[in-house]
């Protein structure tokens, strides 16, 4: 039998976020599920949807404010809201690449800082942070979406080994492809420049951005993520900081050490080091 937790879980309105909302409902939780705009998220005695832009420092300390005073605890905290920037580098905005960074990298920032202090009050807790596969490698037009979602995993696994000693778990979780609109309406473009149409018809098909939607997204059902997620919580015995999540997810990321790997062994130094041999540390 579950017992029964007070989740927290951002950008709940829609696609991974709202699934994972409505299994924590149905697994007995009480969500506190924070929105942007519009959500179609049903009516529940064990579900309160506050509005939250997650940019806002403030707002997101008093929304865990909130979720503490609903039920006097915080139990679990997912970091889900987010969008993804297409662009190459030289045709993203400073304002498109600085709400970005804001939305994608620092509110779950914001929110990990409020959510902290009431878990090692508890002595237990749980963050979880939706990150995804292009984490590990990158793809030419979302190098602006892999960075900021590099940068939050690479805060998020300092966090892990600073927060450990005071009961709080953390969980990377890295999605592969989702059948979900991320795609569409989840997803910016910058402003396309002529010279790398050749570029997204090779990656896309068209150099027409935004590119068509025919509502075939395909991937994993959010269902289906939410499941592993809420099973991962649930194991306390689960020592790992990431997890995979999509049937296409361990290979994605196979595919992306293995080039990272073969680009390390240009070096001539690199054979040795995989042979085992001790490497002294740069002064």
């Amino acid at each position: 039998m579950t017992t029964s937790q007070t989740w927290m879980i951002t950008g709940a309105g829609r696609g991974l976020g709202r699934a994972m909302t409505l299994a924590a409902l149905e697994e007995g939780h009480t969500v506190i599920a924070t929105v942007r705009g519009e959500h179609s998220l049903p009516a529940h005695d064990r579900l309160r949807v506050n509005r939250l832009d997650v940019r806002d420092r403030s707002a997101a300390a008093a929304s865990v404010d909130v979720a503490v005073a609903e039920s006097g605890r915080l139990d679990v905290l997912v970091n889900n809201a987010g969008y993804g920037l297409v662009g190459a580098i030289e045709e993203a905005s400073e304002e498109e690449v600085r709400e970005l960074l804001d939305t994608d990298l620092l509110g779950p920032l914001w929110l990990c800082q409020a959510a902290l202090p009431v878990m090692r009050k508890q002595g237990v807790g749980h963050i979880v942070q939706i990150s995804t596969v292009g984490a590990v490698g990158t793809m030419p037009t979302l190098g602006l979406y892999n960075a900021a979602k590099w940068g939050l995993e690479g805060w998020t696994e300092a966090m892990a080994a600073e927060v450990a000693a005071f009961g709080v778990r953390v969980t990377i979780v890295q999605p592969g492809s989702i059948d979900t609109d991320w795609a569409g309406s989840s997803m910016r473009f910058a402003e396309p420049m002529r010279p790398y149409d050749d570029l997204r018809r090779t990656l896309f098909g068209t150099p027409e951005v935004p590119w068509p939607v025919d509502g075939t997204a395909g991937g994993t059902a959010p269902a289906d993520i939410a499941a592993a997620v809420l099973a991962h919580v649930a194991d306390n015995d689960a020592g790992r900081l990431r997890l995979l999540a999509g049937d296409d997810a361990p290979g994605q990321v196979q595919a992306a050490l293995e080039r990272r790997r073969q680009d390390y062994a240009l070096d001539p130094r690199w054979e040795p080091i995989e042979r085992g041999a001790q490497v002294r540390p740069v002064s």
